[in-house]
């Protein structure tokens, strides 16, 4: 293959991409836009609550995010070829697995230490069911859409 082919291949080839991601990406944020609308409404809260609360939010979002991340490229990514690792391998990645929930459930600690003190009890508690409506709400909405399940 000449070398203008290949630059042209590569250059699709990085084109597909970027168009791929870049579709996505409007996606998460209109899915982080509804949660946040939807978290607003049913928290009902102040104007001076919500100055607080969305930072605080918003930063222990980015580190779950973070999380996530690491899972997938360190761990999950490694389970699919979990047949040819050797159970020292598996049993490696089942220790990081822990030490990094270890990790998020700190995070959740202190998440749930400062929210509280810019929003009652109630509401935090609110909140986390709030959070759960939202997943719940967004998956029968994109098995209806999909037709994965009742309707």
């Amino acid at each position: 293959m000449s070398t203008n082919k290949k630059i042209a291949t590569l250059l699709v080839l990085l084109f597909t991409v970027t168009q791929t991601f870049s579709q996505r990406k409007p996606d998460g944020e209109k899915i982080k836009s509804l949660k946040v609308a939807y978290i607003t409404e049913r928290l009902d809260l102040t104007s001076t609550e919500a100055q607080a609360f969305w930072p605080i939010y918003n930063a222990y979002e980015e580190k779950l995010e973070e999380f996530r991340q690491q899972e997938r490229s360190q761990i999950y990514s490694k389970l699919r070829e979990m047949e040819s690792k050797s159970d020292s391998e598996i049993e490696k990645l089942l220790q990081n697995l822990v030490s990094l929930e270890k990790e998020k459930h700190i995070v959740r600690q202190q998440f749930l230490k400062d929210i509280r003190k810019v929003i009652s009890a109630k509401k935090t508690f609110l909140l986390l069911k709030t959070e759960n409506g939202f997943k719940r709400r967004l998956l029968k909405q994109y098995r209806q859409k999909h037709g994965d399940g009742p309707k």
